[in-house]
């Protein structure tokens, strides 16, 4: 744990002769607990609050960061909390249900953390398709990302659904991992440079809406339209419309981009004094190691702004303790 031992002068961080916390991180994906190792390996107090419920949880197999690729998500966030408790970090597993001023943080069953500073890593949910089939399968061989997940299902028959414009990229995307590509349009409604670049490259279509993802043995087995076609596939894509969990953000003030998530800089920065985020709460498109470097990158940032304060705090006291003299 950190202490005061090493402080006869008494200029210790605040958070580390009162109880307040330098820092509460509220998330304990690869965001938070990036952001926690870093910032509990530079002596600071930090609390890791965690709800235990993962983007990535359905998911078997984590793929595309460095030395841990094939790794199951859960047991990357294992070593990350075992890695930041060595130098000191401690977790709660709780709900945050609100942020009062002074960043007093109130856990549900009535918990209350106080923090210098906060970073909110929350992610995001991912809203899925209303086609029977889909909840069931997702994570498994129902897929989102083909660079997290093509690379498994290469050279297998695919398909893609249309319930997202961003479909269509997907479609082309995929087509580096199998020659063997379908996108459904379902809803979409395709313009004629979608059509035609989709036949350039390959792809093939299958009108009509979708009515059913078929399953046998656990398995995928074909997409059903609504005219009673099945097209066999093993493995199919979609996009799901990600929603952040950006309420604590919004409730402190924080104010939405054009995009519509959370602004940050590139340290994660909000716009609120004091306020950082990182993760997929404020970018959607971040993989596992994307949203680690994120909040490494927060956990500077966080790190050299309470020193910034540290230091005004002890010029103070040492112009008071010479004035006394």
């Amino acid at each position: 744990m950190n202490d005061t031992k090493h402080d006869p002068n008494g200029t210790a961080p605040r958070g580390d002769r009162d109880g307040t916390h330098d820092v509460v991180v509220v998330g304990a994906g690869a965001a938070g607990l990036s952001a926690a190792l870093l910032l509990g390996r530079a002596r600071r107090r930090v609390m890791v609050v965690d709800a235990g419920e993962p983007r990535n949880a359905p998911a078997a197999h984590m793929h595309g960061f460095l030395s841990r690729d094939g790794l199951p998500p859960a047991a990357l966030l294992d070593l990350g909390r075992a890695e930041a408790e060595r130098y000191g970090v401690r977790f709660v597993r709780g709900r945050v249900e609100r942020i009062d001023p002074g960043f007093l943080v109130r856990l549900a069953g009535g918990v209350v953390l106080g923090a210098r500073r906060l970073l909110v890593a929350t992610g995001l949910r991912d809203e899925l398709p209303a086609i029977p089939g889909v909840r069931e399968q997702w994570g498994r061989d129902l897929l989102h990302c083909p660079y997290c997940h093509a690379h498994e299902v290469r050279d297998q028959p695919l398909a893609v659904l249309g319930t997202h414009p961003g479909a269509v990229h997907q479609a082309l995307l995929l087509r580096q991992w199998s020659d063997d590509v379908v996108l459904f349009p379902h809803t979409l409604d395709l313009t004629a440079q979608d059509r035609e670049r989709l036949a350039a490259r390959g792809l093939r279509l299958a009108e009509g809406e979708v009515t059913r993802l078929v399953v046998d043995g656990d398995r995928l087995r074909g997409v059903e339209l609504r005219d009673g076609r099945v097209v066999p596939r093993t493995a199919a894509f979609v996009f799901p419309r990600p929603v952040p969990h950006d309420d604590l953000l919004t409730g402190l003030g924080c104010a939405r981009g054009d995009d519509g998530w959370v602004a940050t800089d590139r340290t994660g920065r909000t716009g609120v004094a004091g306020v950082w985020a990182a993760g997929n709460v404020v970018d959607p498109r971040a993989q596992v190691v994307t949203s680690a470097g994120m909040g490494s990158a927060a956990a500077f940032a966080l790190n050299t702004d309470l020193l910034e304060e540290d230091v005004d705090l002890a010029v103070e006291r040492h112009r008071a303790a010479s004035a006394a003299r």
